[in-house]
């Protein structure tokens, strides 16, 4: 069965407990699997071009958002893992999966943000490499009582991180770089890439997914894009648009094309870009309306 989930906007003017609880609402009142929240640590000058301030942190949000929702699942995309301690970061992470009764969804991803990372004092050309240990830590804990670690970055004996979480939280890793889809097939559940082209998944993304997954000796995780919905009301060039984007049709293709393509989950990501900022959350809401009939028909035909 494919899910489909909504990236709930936790920053920028007019966020706040209002909106983020509504969203939420939103989500699970119409019968989306998941609702998922993004991060950044320090809005430096280099983030703000992007995602301006206020910006919520992901887990306390998920947190608070796990006693307002019953059943759908709650996750990150994604999780900027250089910049929190792993054993931090696998405890914030267990804490909210015990919570929700076990519907957290851990999406990580290493970012770009030069001025961020130099703010919180984190190298940044050894971003990937620190995510990796990482990485490593944060899934021994969530499957260990005690862990012990010797690494280039962290080291540490006999430590407790619980309670463990009630179930691992599936790793869902963001990027579409070599490194990505090799950390992809080292440590996740399913690969979560950002502004995909339906040719470009052909051809490249998920072929070298499979590579990667070859090479590591591991099954071919799972894939789970991110999808800039972009609603229009005159098609857009197929040769340059970005899935997700253009008239109800396109998009109906292109959720239609991901499904053959083997998504397991589609999340719808509403936010138009620093030029037009964030929008009322009315108007999410009512393009999303526009194509969960959609959604929800293909949701039914996997399951035949």
């Amino acid at each position: 069965m494919i899910k489909f989930g909504v990236n709930i906007l936790n920053f920028g003017s007019g966020t706040g407990p209002e909106s983020l609880s509504g969203w939420a609402g939103y989500a699970e009142d119409r019968g989306f699997h998941l609702a998922m929240i993004s991060d950044h640590v320090a809005v430096t000058p280099d983030v703000a071009t992007q995602y301006p301030a206020p910006f919520y942190d992901p887990f306390a949000t998920l947190s608070w958002l796990a006693g307002r929702t019953s059943r759908i699942e709650l996750g990150t995309t994604v999780v900027i893992v250089p910049y929190r301690h792993p054993l931090l970061t696998a405890r914030m992470a267990a804490n909210i999966d015990r919570f929700s009764g076990g519907r957290f969804v851990f999406g990580i991803g290493v970012s770009w943000p030069e001025q961020e990372y130099a703010a919180l004092g984190v190298p940044f050309g050894r971003r990937g490499a620190i995510t990796d240990e990482y990485l490593e830590v944060i899934i021994a804990a969530w499957e260990n009582d005690v862990i012990t670690h010797d690494g280039e970055f962290v080291s540490f004996a006999d430590v407790q991180t619980g309670p463990r979480p009630l179930r691992r939280p599936p790793v869902w890793v963001g990027g579409g770089s070599p490194a990505a889809l090799r950390r992809t097939a080292r440590f996740g559940d399913a690969w979560h890439p950002l502004n995909v082209r339906l040719d470009w998944l052909r051809e490249e993304g998920l072929p070298g997914l499979r590579k990667a997954a070859d090479q590591a000796g591991r099954p071919v995780p799972a894939f789970a894009p991110r999808l800039p919905l972009r609603l229009t009301t005159t098609p857009l060039d197929d040769d340059s648009r970005l899935a997700g984007q253009g008239t109800l049709d396109q998009i109906r293709g292109d959720l239609e094309a991901l499904a053959a393509l083997g998504a397991s989950s589609i999340l719808f990501d509403t936010y138009p870009g620093p030029e037009e900022g964030v929008r009322p959350l009315e108007d999410d809401l009512r393009m999303l309306d526009a194509i969960v009939e959609t959604a929800i028909d293909l949701e039914a035909a996997t399951l035949r």
